[in-house]
């Protein structure tokens, strides 16, 4: 058996948060749903904290955000986020799966989306 290029080019989905935001409760209700039909690596940022005052400076009344990109991507970078595949507020599974198809198609140098 070979592992199929999803596999290969596994994406990192970082959600930035707010605690008492019923929009983040709905996005990571979204997020579990994409991550039972395919696995992404994830992390939570919660931009109220005091450590993480470049990404509230970013997104404090944007939340939820997620950026999609590769699992072997380096952290996320609040001076880069203009370059970031994202999306805002609301979405739903087939948006998320969506920004995932981009970046692994991006990875692989293909086109085709």
């Amino acid at each position: 058996m070979y592992p199929s290029i999803r596999l290969l080019h596994q994406c990192r989905i970082t959600l930035f948060t707010r605690a008492n935001c019923s929009l983040c409760t709905n996005a990571k209700q979204t997020l579990s749903t994409v991550w039972d039909k395919r696995p992404f690596d994830y992390k939570e940022i919660d931009v109220m904290k005091p450590e993480e005052k470049k990404w509230r400076d970013l997104y404090e009344f944007d939340t939820p955000v997620i950026h999609v990109s590769l699992s072997t991507s380096g952290e996320e970078q609040s001076e880069l986020s203009s370059q970031a595949k994202k999306l805002m507020h609301r979405f739903e599974f087939d948006q998320v799966n969506e920004k995932m198809d981009l970046v692994e198609a991006e990875a692989s140098g293909s086109e085709e989306v």
